[in-house]
Parts: C-alpha cells; sequence; structure tokens
C-alpha cells in the first residue's frame, strides 16, 4: 500500500455540520486500517489525512466518499506522499 496525502480546505460556504460525519468517517478509517494519520490545522482552515491504498485513483475514489467532500463543506486535493 501507498501513502496519500488528503488536504481539505474549507469553502467559503462550509458547514460546520459536517464535521461530525466526517470525524466517524475518519474513525472508520483507522478502524480498518486505512489511515495512518490526521488532524486540523490550528488556523482553522481545514485539515488533512494520510489514507492507505493501493494507487491514487483508489486514493481518491476513498477520500471523494468523505462527508466533507460529498456536502461541497471542503476541497480535497489528494497527493501520493512519498516518505
Amino acid at each position: 500500500m501507498k501513502q496519500y496525502l488528503v488536504l481539505a480546505m474549507r469553502e467559503p460556504n462550509f458547514d460546520a455540520g459536517a464535521i461530525e460525519p466526517h470525524r466517524e468517517f475518519i474513525a472508520a478509517l483507522r478502524a480498518q486500517g486505512r489511515l495512518e494519520r490526521s488532524g486540523g490545522f490550528s488556523d482553522k482552515s481545514g485539515g488533512a489525512y494520510v489514507l492507505l491504498a493501493p494507487d491514487l485513483d483508489a486514493a481518491t475514489a476513498l477520500a471523494h466518499t468523505d462527508p466533507l467532500h460529498l456536502t461541497g463543506a471542503s476541497r480535497l486535493t489528494i497527493y501520493e506522499w512519498q516518505v
């Protein structure tokens, strides 16, 4: 599995109602062993998490099931992260 960095930046129309479903999504990824780490930015502009996936397409498909993306609350950008 490769690591993918997902940057989740809040959109101007950010709805705080997406936060709890996003936390549940992150907890499920962690329980499945598909999440390396996650956290928010101190300036409240968004956050990031590191997914484990076989390729960029799989990582993108998984990230696009995040409630932050589904509700349009945040813009997600996914990068293969080589560490």
